[in-house]
């Protein structure tokens, strides 16, 4: 009979305990906030904004962006993976109508200092080179109505990272 009190006793008294307050933990790391955007419906309509992202597998996740002519564009580069720029850096470049994809990307391999941008007549608009987590965003003139090509100008990349960019 005194094993069976003691047992209740304690069954009673985890219960008891159970039935408190939880304390918050706080855990060390991040913490991300959504920041609240407001931007009037006036300058909303002048801007074309582009979310653009490329990875560590050599890809942009878009092949084709679309926006309105006589506009000015505001496109953002994120770089998805994890490697170092060095290793597999990632930048946007646009460029007029009708350049030769294969002559501007040898031209790119030998530009190591500005991070693979030749002296070229043929870049309307190019970020930066990025690595893996950061971003970078630019804000430019739309070109003329037409369909121009972009790459990435990390040496070896533009076979697989490009796109069509179509002003209407």
């Amino acid at each position: 009979m005194k094993k069976v009190s003691v047992l209740i006793a304690v069954v009673c008294s985890l219960f008891v305990v159970s039935c408190g307050e939880k304390k918050e933990e706080k855990k060390d790391g991040f913490e991300m906030t959504r920041a609240k955007e407001e931007v009037s419906n006036d300058a909303e309509e002048d801007v074309n904004v582009i979310a653009l992202a490329s990875t560590d597998l050599m890809s942009y996740d878009k092949a084709e962006l679309r926006v309105e002519a006589g506009k000015k564009v505001t496109l953002t580069l994120r770089h998805t993976g994890k490697m170092d720029k060095n290793v597999m850096g990632h930048n946007f470049v646009l460029l007029k109508k009708d350049t030769d994809l294969a002559t501007f990307a040898t031209a790119a391999m030998t530009a190591r200092d500005t991070e693979y941008i030749p002296e070229s007549d043929a870049i309307i608009a190019y970020t930066k080179l990025i690595g893996g987590g950061e971003s970078v965003t630019i804000t430019f003139d739309a070109p003329e109505v037409g369909t121009y090509d972009f790459i990435c100008s990390f040496p070896g990349h533009y076979a697989v990272m490009k796109g069509k960019f179509i002003v209407e």
